[in-house]
């Protein structure tokens, strides 16, 4: 797995995602990141698209042919600004 401050240089719209959530490391949902608010993700999967929330849940990102493991609740921040918070939080 990389580094995880790498993502919050990354446009995550776009990108391939497996959640998991956070208290039992159970795989929840997998599929490609379509929209992004600050609290939640809009992935589309094969069953249609699907609003998870950021809290509570952890995120492998594929990222430049890498996993990427975060915290959901580390990129809580509204798109346009995660790019300076990441850096910060991390």
């Amino acid at each position: 797995m990389r580094n995880a401050k790498n993502l919050g240089n990354h446009e995550l719209i776009g990108l391939n995602v497996q959640v998991y959530k956070a208290s039992s490391d159970q795989r929840v949902l997998d599929g490609r990141v379509v929209d992004e608010t600050m609290n939640t993700f809009v992935l589309e999967t094969g069953s249609g698209d699907n609003r998870i929330a950021k809290h509570g849940h952890f995120f492998d990102f594929q990222l430049d042919g890498a996993i990427v493991r975060i915290n959901g609740d580390r990129i809580r921040f509204r798109p346009e600004d995660r790019t300076k918070k990441v850096k910060r939080v991390m």
